[in-house]
């Protein structure tokens, strides 16, 4: 099928041929992200931007003829905020993956969205330098998917997420102007912080073309510990005594037994089934302060009643243990088709929510994995399901609700990493109100009037507006 619109023609017109794909097979393939039940239409094309310009002409041609944009990264996303909407067109950031600039005087680097988490990282090891936000995916991810959904990772305990790493965006808006908003010092306070603004906003305000980020130096060897609990009550006292002591590991990751199961049937590692749960931890302190900061956190286990406790300065070893809690969600994946929840809980309620999952798995005849970063609270329970049994599939989404429910319940958060998406939308208002919701819609409406950016995503507009009327924006 080829698009024979007067906006196709534009589109090649400025972007070349090859930049605009229509074949129905192929843009079947850019449609959803990898939250694989979270609700798809189907994109009318899929344009592949080389530059800034190459996108603000799509913005510019998208808002004369009031066609929808749905920005797109590798689509390793979870909550399908990367999800093609019918008729639109899907904007694939990808083949704009280039390093910028790496300065080791300033600590920073320029990336283009398309680039890799991984090959960022790899990128500036070199400069003996480091970009802390890791997602379990960051060896396919990218940047510009990380920002707009502000990711976090294994190492958030410490290091922070996303947002923390950000100085300063190019953004091109809805109607094709191109803003640079930020900095490159590290302290600066003028005006708004609207880099921050369209960091976590899931495309649907403007689309990233640039990012300057703030670089660490590079991590020193890391002690890794591993330790397997017998109650939940066990393990959440771990937690907040790792909080209240002051100690700071580099990584602190938790699995339930469902997890530690699946895992050990995946990669046979010999891994004891019996354990309610799983603490790994690290620190990159360095030599003898990561080795006391380990020692420190293992008597913490002991004195909490640890089944097993295990401690290594051999970084191949300590990689094994972490693959271990890197591959907990392709075991699941196992068991069937998932649904995976992202609920951000207060430390000191992890193992109530441990203990809520397990109730929720019982009640509703399901299995349910639960892992995630014990060091911020962000859990990650994973409902394992039939989709072709409808009865299955009805309780899969009522489960996923329940444990919204229980997270809300705690004083938790219904999206920690993952962002709302398109399968949360009915539950942002639930926990931020009507004022803020009305605010949300405010900043919207002020950036994107006609509501062209990835529509349907993260909340609902009030109302529908009329694309005609704002057809002659952006020129």
């Amino acid at each position: 099928m080829t698009v024979t619109t007067q906006w196709g023609t534009e589109l090649r017109d400025a972007l070349g041929a090859d930049s605009v794909l229509t074949d129905p097979d192929v843009t079947a393939s850019y449609a959803r992200d990898q939250a694989m039940l979270a609700p798809a239409g189907t994109p009318a094309a899929v344009v592949l931007p080389r530059c800034t310009e190459d996108v603000a002409a799509v913005m510019r041609i998208a808002t004369r003829h009031g066609v929808p944009v749905v920005p797109r990264g590798a689509g390793s996303g979870l909550a399908g905020s990367s999800n093609a909407v019918d008729g639109a067109i899907t904007l694939v950031m990808t083949r704009m993956d280039a390093v910028l600039e790496v300065s080791p005087a300033d600590r920073l680097a320029v990336v283009q969205p398309g680039v890799v988490n991984k090959s960022l990282r790899d990128a500036v090891a070199g400069a003996g330098l480091f970009y802390p936000p890791d997602p379990s995916s960051y060896d396919w991810c990218t940047i510009g998917g990380n920002l707009s959904t502000n990711s976090g990772g294994l190492c958030c305990v410490k290091y922070g997420v996303t947002t923390d790493y950000v100085l300063g965006l190019e953004v091109v808006l809805a109607d094709g102007r191109v803003l640079r908003t930020g900095r490159r010092t590290v302290k600066g306070v003028a005006g708004y912080d609207l880099a921050r603004l369209f960091v976590g906003s899931e495309g649907t305000l403007g689309v990233i073309t640039e990012a300057t980020l703030a670089l660490r130096p590079a991590p020193r060897r890391p002690v890794t510990l591993a330790a397997t609990f017998a109650t939940t009550a066990q393990t959440g006292q771990v937690v907040e005594q790792v909080v209240t002591t002051g100690l700071v590991p580099s990584l602190l990751e938790v699995m339930d037994n469902t997890c530690i199961c699946a895992v050990d049937d995946l990669l046979k590692a010999d891994l004891d089934r019996t354990a309610r749960a799983l603490l790994v931890a690290q620190s990159d302190a360095g030599g003898e302060a990561a080795a006391e900061e380990i020692e420190a956190l293992a008597r913490l286990c002991r004195e909490a009643g640890a089944e097993f406790v295990h401690t290594t300065d051999d970084p191949a070893e300590g990689d094994l243990l972490l693959a271990a809690r890197r591959m907990a969600l392709p075991a699941l994946e196992q068991l069937g088709s998932t649904l995976i929840d992202d609920v951000a809980v207060p430390r000191s309620r992890i193992a109530q929510f441990l203990d809520g999952c397990d109730a929720i798995a019982a009640g509703r005849a399901l299995t349910i994995g639960v892992v995630g970063h014990a060091g911020d609270g962000n859990m990650h329970p994973t409902i394992c399901f039939d989709p072709a049994d409808a009865d299955q599939r009805e309780r899969a989404f009522a489960a996923f609700d329940d444990i919204l429910e229980l997270g809300l319940s705690l004083g938790g958060t219904i999206t920690g990493e993952h962002g709302v998406g398109a399968i949360k939308v009915d539950w942002l208002e639930r926990e931020i109100g009507p004022v803020a919701l009305d605010v949300h819609r405010a900043i919207k409406d002020a950036l994107d009037p006609a509501g062209l950016l990835n529509p349907g995503k993260v909340f609902r507009r009030a109302a529908v507006r009329d694309l005609a009327a704002v057809a002659d924006l952006g020129g």
